[in-house]
């Protein structure tokens, strides 16, 4: 049965190549991404809708949940796969280090803010990760904007620890009511992503060793639409976290209700 699934970094790397693939196999994927030009080209080619909205930029989100909400009266799958490392700590407009908004605010934000239509469509929810989850990260709840020992790695694992927190806790507290989630590691991708990074990995994604090692894009996708279209034989786990398509333990500290809190705070979200 087609499925709408909504994807954000859908205008290149894996996102691109998982609404093809969906496309593909007959799914209406609505794309999402920061480029309007690049955005606007894979939709073309793909004939489906698509929306622009910067990250960096919260407001752009609380539009684009509008627009999303307004045009998709059903959503069965919300793929929040859009984000990045970056280089020297940055603080937004919005007054957040820009990692920790970009990687984690505004997917938490875009998730809560379509959250109704989410729940009345039994939906799953798909966040892109990163095993720099549990190999870098050092959630501070003291300290989510990084103002401490700042370097880009560590604060882009500590948004994909965020993330796999998030996950957890919108298991915990909305899969009674039909909603699943997951978040998940794609591993090394020959992409895009991190090019035009101010950091070391920016640095190594501008040679060619990314692509000589890491998988492409396409084969990360694959990895998303195993929870989007999972076979008979396969079973998601919701409020799991995934490395090499399956469940991986990840020793996180037990904070996921109070960091749901102080994000519902920051953003000044209504409490549900």
């Amino acid at each position: 049965m087609p499925k709408t699934v909504v994807i954000t970094g859908a205008s290149d790397g894996t996102g691109a190549a998982a609404a093809r693939l969906l496309v593909r196999d007959g799914h209406r994927v609505v794309a999402v991404g920061r480029s309007a030009a690049k955005t606007k080209a894979v939709a073309d080619e793909l004939g489906v809708h698509h929306f622009v909205a910067d990250f960096a930029d919260l407001h752009q989100v609380r539009i684009l949940a509008a627009q999303l909400a307004d045009h998709c009266p059903r959503i069965d799958v919300l793929a929040n796969n859009a984000g990045a490392i970056l280089g020297d700590r940055h603080v937004t407009a919005d007054g957040f280090e820009e990692t920790f908004q970009v990687n984690y605010l505004a997917p938490f934000l875009l998730t809560n803010l379509l959250l109704d239509t989410l729940l009345a469509s039994q939906a799953l929810v798909v966040q892109t990760s990163s095993n720099a989850a549990r190999l870098s990260a050092r959630v501070d709840l003291d300290d989510l904007d990084n103002a401490r020992n700042y370097s880009p790695v560590r604060a882009y694992g500590n948004a994909k620890l965020e993330l796999v927190l998030f996950t957890r806790e919108l298991h915990d507290r909305y899969h009674e009511q039909g909603l699943s989630a997951v978040a998940f590691h794609p591993g090394g991708v020959a992409s895009n992503f991190a090019q035009t990074s101010r950091s070391p990995v920016g640095t190594l994604f501008r040679t060619p060793v990314p692509r000589l090692l890491f998988q492409s894009p396409q084969k990360a996708a694959r990895q998303l639409l195993r929870f989007v279209t999972p076979t008979p034989e396969e079973c998601v786990v919701s409020g799991a976290y995934y490395e090499n398509g399956k469940p991986r333990t990840l020793k996180a500290p037990p904070i996921g209700p109070q960091l749901w809190e102080a994000t519902t705070a920051l953003l000044d979200l209504n409490k549900r």
